[in-house]
């Protein structure tokens, strides 16, 4: 696949999460994908649990600052932003926002995502919410 069509996979990505479109999200990952994030990794039927928990709790919007591609490879730099709307892990909504800089390294595979990393702060992000982390 061309640089340009994986970094197009990668924008729906983006934007299917915003959204919380879990079907789109499946849909552009390959059956035996992993992915690896600051709450756990594993296959979609692990991680997916992981992003409608965390989408619940936190409003989570990526809005994408910097995307580089090189090969079957895709790097993303965003701006983070949430605020603290539902509980989370037994710890209640406080009603505060978050923006923090987080990233995701993108490995694709015939044109869909095989291998995702992100990464970001926790504690700055946890900190601004009032919520404890762990």
């Amino acid at each position: 696949m061309s640089v340009e069509i994986n970094k197009q996979v990668v924008l729906e990505y983006v934007a299917a999460f915003n959204r919380g479109d879990i079907a789109a999200l499946e849909h552009l990952f390959t059956a035996d994908a992993l992915v690896y994030g600051v709450f756990g990794w594993g296959g979609l039927d692990q991680v997916i649990p992981i992003w409608r928990e965390i989408r619940a709790a936190f409003a989570i919007e990526l809005q994408v600052e910097a995307l580089v591609a090189e090969g079957d490879t895709v790097a993303v730099r965003y701006l983070e932003r949430g605020t603290s709307v539902g509980p989370f892990r037994g710890q209640p909504a406080t009603g505060k926002s978050f923006e923090v800089v987080a990233m995701e390294w993108f490995i694709l595979k015939d044109g869909k995502i095989h291998r995702r990393w992100g990464a970001r702060d926790s504690a700055a992000q946890f900190r601004q919410m009032g919520l404890a982390l762990g």
